[in-house]
């Protein structure tokens, strides 16, 4: 019976290395993509107030919305922060209000995307916090983008003015599964 131990110890003890060392690399090999664009958003010609949130609280400013404030847009993702610079995408979606400071929404949204080598849509959904960096998971995509899965953060770049601007970074990346075809 001592002989057979003599066995089975090592071979276990080789078999949990070699499944270690399998699960370890299995991120590494995914296929990702990594950019950055810039939303741009006009009060009354991209976006709109739809109902008004609660008085007393925030109030409506290019950062700050009412506790409650429900908030539609469809605003264009270019290139650069410049506004005329190559249209690639469109970001539609709403936002509530969901702090009573006025500076933190939940947002739902629907990112349309023309790349170069990439076209479909992502769809987002979490908390955005108007003057800070947010990151957002990734709950959806179709066409290029079937089964991706990652982040997008939305950083203020420039909040003055009619036209507040937005530097969207997208961190994407596909399970094997859904590599396999191509």
């Amino acid at each position: 019976m001592a002989s057979l131990h003599n066995y089975v110890l090592p071979i276990l003890l080789l078999a949990t290395i070699q499944l270690k060392a399998t699960s370890a690399g299995s991120h590494d090999h995914l296929k990702s993509l990594h950019f950055s664009l810039f939303q741009h958003e006009t009060i009354n010609k991209t976006g709109y107030i739809i109902v008004s949130g609660i008085k007393g609280g925030a109030g409506v400013s290019q950062t700050t919305t009412p506790f409650g404030t429900l908030f539609a847009f469809q605003d264009p993702l270019t290139v650069a922060a410049n506004r005329s610079s190559k249209l690639v995408g469109i970001a539609e979606g709403t936002t509530v209000t969901s702090s009573l400071d006025g500076l933190r929404s939940i947002s739902i949204a629907k990112i349309t995307l023309r790349l170069k080598h990439h076209k479909g849509s992502l769809s987002v959904v979490g908390v955005t916090n108007n003057v800070k960096s947010s990151d957002l998971p990734v709950v959806g995509g179709t066409e290029d983008f079937m089964f991706v899965q990652g982040t997008v953060t939305s950083s203020p770049v420039d909040l003055t003015g009619r036209t507040v601007v937005y530097k969207i970074q997208f961190h994407l990346y596909w399970p094997p599964y859904a590599t396999q075809a191509s």
